[in-house]
């Protein structure tokens, strides 16, 4: 049984050679032998170091192949790249700072062979900033309104899923990709497992307060609760106003000498008038979406696959037989150890 290992590399020129030879090793430990590493470089800004190990390691290994993007394209969307590479029948995601160990692999592995379609490990305890770990709530309580996550789901970058879960992902043509929502909207027969987080090894994570709200903003593609909940705010602040019209004009026919007030007019103005552009934006950035659909612009751009047979642009790679017609790339390789 293949086992397929896709990891999206961002600055991790440092790290990605232990992280592969520690994963390697444990799968082996494992009996485990089949396995392959697809990693991602995410366009690093590092003079080319990370491509630079990247390219080392798909020398010195046969069951790893390299991934140069042309341009960043996002932590989810360069897993997407990678996951259009991988034909293991367990295909694992791991992040490239050896904060989702190997040596934890074994429990994911264990829980999926339960019969799960997908097993997420998480964390009890996390080693991030209260700024991140902020920013993990807000997306968990997001994703459980907008597209039912169940609440006793706990998710992380660390997990692994069945080669049909995959099959099915890698349909997805948008280039924003929430690959949580697209788990959930394959399957429900999901397990998560407590596993121990690891400290970061070298530097920072590169996730901006930019790129987190932009990851975020990608669940609107996977449910109209946000249209719905405009529709919600319409009706009520539209009976709101109503009430409150009723309310005028029975003080003004108990009181005549009322004074109708401007600033409280102002103020309601300039409250309906925000509320009403907020929902046309909301509406707005779905319409957006939907165009730049339709335009196909990409998820991402592969500038070379590496191999340790030598360096490949995308159109170049021999297509499997038994997915000719598909679109599908090659992605079975030599996977014989070294040794």
């Amino acid at each position: 049984m293949l086992h397929s290992i896709v990891v999206p590399c961002y600055k991790s020129s440092k790290t990605i050679r232990k992280l592969v030879e520690m994963t390697a090793a444990e799968l082996d430990r494992l009996g485990r032998h089949e396995y392959e590493f697809i990693l991602t470089d995410d366009c690093s800004p590092d003079g080319g170091a990370t491509l630079a190990e990247l390219r080392a390691l798909a020398d010195d290994y046969p069951y790893v192949k390299a991934i140069s993007l042309a341009k960043n394209a996002g932590q989810h969307n360069a897993i997407m790249a990678a996951l259009n590479y991988a034909a293991g029948d367990y295909i694992i995601a791991m992040d490239d700072d050896m904060q989702t160990h190997p040596s934890q692999l074994h429990f994911l592995l264990e829980e999926l062979e339960r019969g799960y379609d997908i097993v997420y490990g998480y964390y009890p305890q996390k080693k991030h900033s209260p700024f991140r770990n902020f920013g993990s709530y807000i997306n968990y309580l997001t994703v459980r309104i907008m597209i039912g996550k169940p609440k006793e789901l706990k998710t992380s970058s660390y997990w692994v899923i069945r080669k049909f879960v995959r099959d099915y992902v890698i349909q997805y043509q948008s280039p924003y990709t929430h690959l949580q929502g697209l788990f959930l909207r394959t399957t429900r027969n999901i397990s998560c497992i407590p596993i121990q987080h690891f400290q970061r090894e070298v530097g920072e994570s590169g996730y901006t307060f930019k790129k987190l709200v932009q990851l975020w903003s990608n669940i609107m593609g996977y449910s109209v609760v946000p249209l719905h909940m405009a529709t919600v705010c319409g009706y009520f602040f539209s009976a709101l106003s109503i009430l409150g019209a009723i309310v005028v004009v029975i003080r003004k026919l108990m009181i005549p000498a009322m004074p109708i007030g401007w600033p409280s007019m102002m103020v309601a103005l300039c409250f309906f008038g925000g509320l009403i552009m907020l929902f046309l934006g909301l509406i707005g950035e779905y319409l957006g979406r939907m165009f730049l659909g339709m335009n196909r612009n990409p998820q991402y751009v592969i500038r070379e696959v590496i191999t340790k047979e030598g360096s490949f642009v995308a159109s170049e790679i021999p297509e499997d037989p038994a997915l000719a017609g598909t679109g599908t790339p090659l992605t079975d390789f030599d996977n014989n150890q070294p040794g």
